[in-house]
């Protein structure tokens, strides 16, 4: 019994001075940051419809009503153009 204690004393001191350093290890870590958007703001162009009179004939009304169409389609690329710039 005695030689047994003996050897489990002799085998546990012979793990204790074993002790390794743990290798280093480099990590990298994605972390997004905010950056403000710096795009200039869109101005608002003079609307077609916008200069129209009352006493306009019919078919002027309807020019500046169709032009006034690919006025805002062209608007609302520059306004989603500034926004995919900010994304």
């Amino acid at each position: 019994m005695r030689m047994l204690l003996v050897g489990l004393c002799c085998a546990l001191a012979g793990c204790a001075g074993q002790a390794t350093e743990p290798e280093p290890r480099i990590v990298r870590v994605e972390v997004a940051v905010p950056v403000p958007c710096t795009v200039p703001p869109v101005a608002a162009p003079a609307w077609a419809t916008g200069s129209l009179r009352r006493a306009d004939d019919l078919q002027t009304k309807v020019r500046a009503m169709l032009a006034e169409i690919r006025q805002r389609q062209g608007y609302e690329e520059l306004l989603l153009a500034s926004l995919r710039a900010c994304q």
